[in-house]
C-alpha cells in the first residue's frame, strides 16, 4: 500500500501497491531500472518542461533517478506491443487540499498519438477507486493539457497565479 492520506482527506484512500494497469495499447506499471534513461529524458528535455518550470537541475534528477524505481503512485507508461517508454504518469494521495493529484509528462515523440489521453484516463479511473475526486494542475497557456485534461472527463474550477504563472486546476465532475 502507499502511505495513508492525510488527516485532513480522510476520504482518500491509498491504492494498492505496486498495481499494473493496462489498456487497448498501454501498461502502466512501476517504474523499473532500465526505465530511467527514458524517465531522465522527462525531467531534462526542454520541450517536455517547458510548462513544468524548465529542465530539472543535473543534482535533483540524480536524487530523483535513486528514488523513481518502484517510487509509490509513478506509473511508467510502455506501450503494450513492444515495452517502449512513452512517458510517466504520478498520482499523488495527499495533494492540494489533501485531494489524489494526476500528473503526466510524456516524450515528445509519442506526443499526439493518444498515449498520454488513455493514460491518463487509466490512472484516473482507477485512482477514483479509492478517492471521489481527482484534481489535475497546469499551467493555463499549456492549450495540450487543458484539452487532454478535460478529454478525460476533468473539469476546469479554478483559475490563481503560482510559480510566476497563471494556473489552472481542474477536478472530476461529481
Amino acid at each position: 500500500m502507499c502511505s495513508a492520506p492525510a488527516p485532513s482527506a480522510p476520504s482518500a484512500v491509498p491504492m494498492p501497491w505496486p498495481a499494473v494497469l493496462t489498456t487497448a495499447r498501454l501498461v502502466l506499471r512501476p517504474v523499473a531500472r532500465a526505465d530511467v534513461p527514458a524517465v531522465t529524458r522527462l525531467w531534462t528535455d526542454p520541450e517536455v518542461r517547458r510548462h513544468l518550470g524548465g529542465p530539472v537541475a543535473e543534482s535533483v534528477v540524480r536524487i530523483r533517478q535513486r528514488r523513481c524505481v518502484g517510487a509509490c503512485g509513478v506509473f511508467a507508461v510502455a506501450r503494450a506491443d513492444d515495452g517502449l517508454i512513452t512517458g510517466l504518469v504520478t498520482l499523488g494521495w495527499d495533494a492540494r487540499r489533501g485531494e489524489t493529484e494526476v500528473s503526466y509528462q510524456f516524450l515528445p515523440e509519442h506526443w499526439g498519438q493518444g498515449y498520454a489521453r488513455e493514460a491518463v484516463a487509466a490512472a484516473v479511473d482507477w485512482a477514483r477507486g479509492g478517492s471521489p475526486t481527482v484534481i489535475a494542475v497546469t499551467q493555463e497557456a499549456n492549450t495540450r493539457s487543458r484539452r487532454l485534461l478535460e478529454a478525460v472527463g476533468l473539469e476546469h474550477v479554478e483559475s490563481f497565479v503560482e510559480w510566476d504563472a497563471h494556473q489552472v486546476l481542474y477536478r472530476t465532475a461529481g
